[in-house]
């Protein structure tokens, strides 16, 4: 793991070019993790506690029911929601697809490609990785790459852990085969950095612009709190991008905003973006691809 870089782009961050001029890119991130999180039926010591929507406890050594059902509602139900709404706004996303739940429900892969969505790695396993031995995670990362590269068919792959370790960076640019990672709060644009004497690609992801804040006791509370909290984000966002272009990262999870009483928040955000010009409403590897034409690593 690299030294940190508290400075960064400074007052200075460099002028994105974006496609059509535009003033802010948007980028959706759709997270679909149901069966790949911790449980005992996996081999783990216990049940999953985050992000379970209920505040439910993990339970060692046991499964817990309510906890897998709250997985198995986003597959079964929410991102069927979700993917009308994305077709209706005609959006495209990323969708950061664990492995073991992108094998569980075949049908739901077989609509992402057929929508045009971006599908990037989110791991094989939705587990922290803090504590994973180096060769497991290594094992983790082959096993992901070749699975994901099989469902698209593409060499390179975008990244999200979620949960990254001190040696997640590291192990994925060693492969030679990730196109860039998520795996970090600390920007608003994407930027180069060197791993390994390796020049590795970084968009920053967003745990505020998120629906895991339905899941926080002094989070949002309804689809209102949602829409108003991302409009004023993108509104700010928006006026600044006519001096200095800005990206929006919004991170989506089928069992927080696929509830019926949360998604109206999510349309209320789309009805309001598409009522301003200039806003590139683009996938990761969009967001990559234009950066390594327009800003390649310098030396």
């Amino acid at each position: 793991m690299s030294n940190r870089d508290f400075v960064g782009y400074g007052n200075s961050p460099p002028r994105a070019n974006w496609p059509g001029n535009a003033r802010l890119a948007l980028n959706f991130n759709l997270n679909y993790e149901a069966g790949g999180e911790r449980g005992v039926l996996e081999g783990d010591e216990s049940s999953e506690d985050m992000l379970t929507d209920i505040g439910m406890a993990a339970q060692p050594g046991v499964r817990s029911p309510l906890v897998e059902s709250v997985f198995e509602y986003g597959s079964r139900v929410g991102v069927w929601r979700l993917l009308r709404i994305f077709k209706q706004f005609d959006v495209r996303v990323s969708v950061l697809g664990v492995v073991r739940a992108l094998q569980n429900n075949p049908q739901a892969v077989a609509a992402f490609l057929e929508a045009g969505h971006e599908i990037v790695s989110h791991g094989w396993r939705w587990i922290d990785y803090h504590h994973v031995d180096p060769a497991t995670e290594r094992e983790h990362i082959r096993l992901a790459i070749e699975a994901i590269s099989g469902i698209t068919g593409t060499t390179t792959i975008g990244w999200m852990t979620g949960r990254p370790g001190q040696n997640t960076r590291r192990l994925l640019a060693e492969t030679g085969r990730v196109h860039y990672d998520r795996d970090y709060l600390g920007d608003e644009l994407p930027f180069w950095t060197s791993v390994e004497d390796k020049w590795h690609l970084v968009i920053p992801y967003s745990y505020e612009t998120n629906d895991n804040r339905f899941n926080e006791s002094r989070g949002f509370s309804t689809a209102d709190d949602f829409a108003r909290y991302m409009i004023d984000c993108f509104d700010l966002l928006y006026d600044e991008g006519a001096d200095c272009p800005r990206l929006m990262s919004v991170g989506l999870h089928d069992r927080l905003i696929g509830r019926p009483a949360r998604a109206p928040g999510l349309i209320r955000f789309l009805d309001h973006v598409r009522k301003h010009d200039r806003v590139w409403i683009c996938t990761g590897r969009d967001v990559a691809d234009h950066w390594r034409r327009v800003h390649p690593p310098r030396s």
